[in-house]
């Protein structure tokens, strides 16, 4: 269970002052930009390949940030014709530092003991490549993009191991981020606070996402219209006792409206659609051990 402070949720980049650097490190070309269309700040990761340039927290790799929220949210965006590289350090409750990896450079998913790499999917122009084992670059129009990350149902499905907490985070190049945060509610985008309250989602642990962290949508458009939400792990409907996770039998990068939809549902592409199939097929458990 989260300490005090960490709830309802944190917001990583605030708590910790990222653009002082002193309780984070930066390495190669990382800059401050201003965003006119998210309207904040934004940080900017770029480099020859995705591992020369980099934001990291925290600063030293021997502490850890010892976030214990479930969902990890990531608000990012590649750079378009460009691969890049997040990392992720967990640790269980035996006290394992697992590395959890995603990357549009990976061409399939590899786990071992304490490290798992997913490949990440940018757009349906990846498809035909990525069936023939490939990589590709993002998309020119690749969208901002909010990526939630189930992290005791990762845990559990691939390692059967029980999560404890967030330990570091580096995002490498190279990426647009305009923030990091965890929390146990499950944040949905495109609610409003109002249909929030009147589909009352807070018995469902589920959220409108915070204004702080959400992307502005313009009057008469709609959020799903305009940027990805794409989800891994467990709904927050998908507890097993005791709050704890009950993975799936079928794990995949979800690209999705809610499950518990309060707005009107978005009629997906049929690219979308074939983009979502590839992502199950090359990130499902199958070939991993752990008696799910």
């Amino acid at each position: 269970v989260p300490a005090a402070w960490q709830r309802p949720y944190l917001n990583i980049f605030k708590h910790f002052r990222v653009e002082e650097w002193k309780r984070s490190a930066k390495e190669g070309d990382v800059a401050t930009l201003t965003d006119t269309r998210l309207k904040g700040t934004v940080y900017r990761i770029r480099g020859s390949n995705p591992a020369s340039s980099y934001l990291q927290l925290p600063r030293a790799g021997t502490q850890s940030l010892g976030l214990t929220g479930r969902y990890l949210y990531l608000l990012f965006k590649p750079l378009p014709r460009k691969h890049f590289l997040v990392h992720l350090d967990v640790t269980t409750e035996d006290n394992q530092v697992v590395r959890i990896s995603f990357s549009n450079f990976f061409k399939e998913f590899k786990s071992t003991a304490t490290w798992l790499q997913f490949p990440f999917v940018c757009g349906a122009a990846n498809e035909g490549t990525a069936r023939r084992g490939a990589t590709r670059a993002a998309p020119a129009d690749v969208r901002w993009t909010c990526l939630v990350l189930d992290l005791p149902s990762i845990l559990a499905l691939y390692l059967n191991r029980r999560y404890s907490h967030l330990r570091g985070v580096k995002l490498c190049s190279n990426l647009l981020v305009k923030n990091l945060c965890t929390s146990d509610l499950l944040f949905e985008p495109g609610v409003t606070f109002s249909e929030a309250r009147l589909g009352d989602l807070s018995s469902r642990r589920v959220a409108p996402m915070p204004r702080e962290l959400a992307f502005p949508v313009p009057k008469g458009e709609k959020w799903h219209d305009l940027y990805d939400y794409i989800r891994y792990g467990c709904s927050a409907s998908h507890r097993g006792s005791e709050g704890s996770p009950r993975p799936r039998g079928k794990a995949g990068w979800v690209l999705e409206e809610p499950d518990h939809p309060l707005t009107q549902p978005v009629t997906l592409s049929r690219a979308v659609c074939d983009r979502l199939s590839l992502v199950h097929h090359i990130t499902s458990p199958k070939a991993v051990s752990a008696p799910w």
